[in-house]
């Protein structure tokens, strides 16, 4: 179905990303069948909330995946809770050494952002940088900042 859609809107599958989390995935077989199907078409796939559930190393083993997004209550209080930056920096070391990407989630302050960059994470979202908006808005906003 979505190597039909891809076709019927001409879009590369190189830019489709299709995020799973842990508990959609519960049938292990089935959910690797399918995400190597969509490995193959060249979809990406990303695993979202990760370390939320109760077999996320498991998912990283037996899945295809190019990305981990690290879910928002490890990164609420990064500053003040070491476990929390424990973690967070052993996720992140671990997906270097898997080599996929690094999404931190819910990232809402400068001091949540800084753990994270000294962790090496490259890439975050979150409200400190913007609530969620409409396609037609981020339009509107990376035409100012190529105007800056």
């Amino acid at each position: 179905m979505i190597q039909q859609i891809l076709e019927d809107v001409g879009l590369h599958p190189q830019y489709l990303e299709l995020e799973i989390t842990e508990s959609m995935s519960m049938d292990v077989q089935i959910a690797s069948d399918a995400l190597n199907q969509l490995k193959k078409l060249g979809v990406r796939v990303a695993m979202d909330d990760f370390g939320t559930g109760y077999s996320s190393l498991g998912y990283l083993k037996d899945f295809p995946i190019d990305k981990m997004k690290i879910d928002q209550s490890f990164i609420k209080g990064l500053k003040h809770r070491q476990v929390n930056a424990a973690i967070v920096n052993t996720m992140i070391a671990m997906a270097n050494n898997l080599n996929l990407l690094v999404v931190a989630e819910g990232v809402e302050t400068e001091e949540e952002l800084q753990v994270l960059r000294e962790c090496g994470c490259r890439f975050v979202q979150g409200y400190f940088f913007s609530p969620p908006v409409e396609a037609k808005r981020v339009e509107e906003m990376l035409h100012l900042v190529a105007v800056k």
